[in-house]
């Protein structure tokens, strides 16, 4: 498991079955209740303590939809792809397993499972298992996360670009004035 994670992952640099660990994020009932408020759902499992513990809760729990979006903010702290990624293509395979809730310590961990390169040859497809863990490393939510990043090619086709733009500049750049 690698905790310190490089930087910038190009599609080459990925290596299928590796795997990393994110940094842990205690939840409090303040993050729920914002989560709460940016998306409009405030159903007193989220935002009413009582409530979630006449349904046998211990505190207010988060919406399925914060853990998958903790997920991605937790990996995002990594920086594996901080210049990267050119887009997200989708999550598959969500499964909520257990209850998110407020104290709870929460980690991801997730692994490279499959690769596919692209018919533009300066992007690849990256798929990702993640599980996200609480403290008792059990698994609350579990999902499949797929990726559009930039291979090398593309950092070429970038400076080939760039030496372009200089030579039009440098032949459309006005002649100084004749004497």
């Amino acid at each position: 498991m690698n905790v310190s994670a490089p930087i910038n992952l190009r599609y080459e640099d990925i290596a299928l079955g590796a795997e990393f660990e994110t940094a842990v994020h205690t939840v409090t009932e303040a993050d729920i209740a914002v989560f709460a408020d940016v998306t409009r759902d405030h159903h007193p499992l989220h935002i009413d303590g009582a409530y979630a513990r006449s349904r046998g809760f211990p505190a207010v729990i988060g919406h399925g939809l914060y853990g998958l979006s903790l997920m991605e903010g937790l990996k995002s702290e990594l920086k594996l792809y901080e210049e990267t990624s050119v887009a997200s293509l989708g999550w598959d395979e969500v499964k909520f397993k257990g209850p998110i809730v407020a104290g709870d310590s929460l980690r991801v961990r997730f692994r490279f499972v499959e690769k596919r390169p692209t018919k533009n040859p300066a992007r690849g497809i990256v798929v990702e298992t993640l599980d996200l863990l609480n403290q008792r490393d059990e698994v609350v939510t579990a999902a499949r996360h797929i990726s559009l990043i930039l291979t090398r090619q593309a950092d070429a086709a970038a400076a080939t670009c760039r030496d372009n733009e200089e030579d039009a500049d440098r032949r459309t750049a006005p002649l100084p004035p004749t004497i």
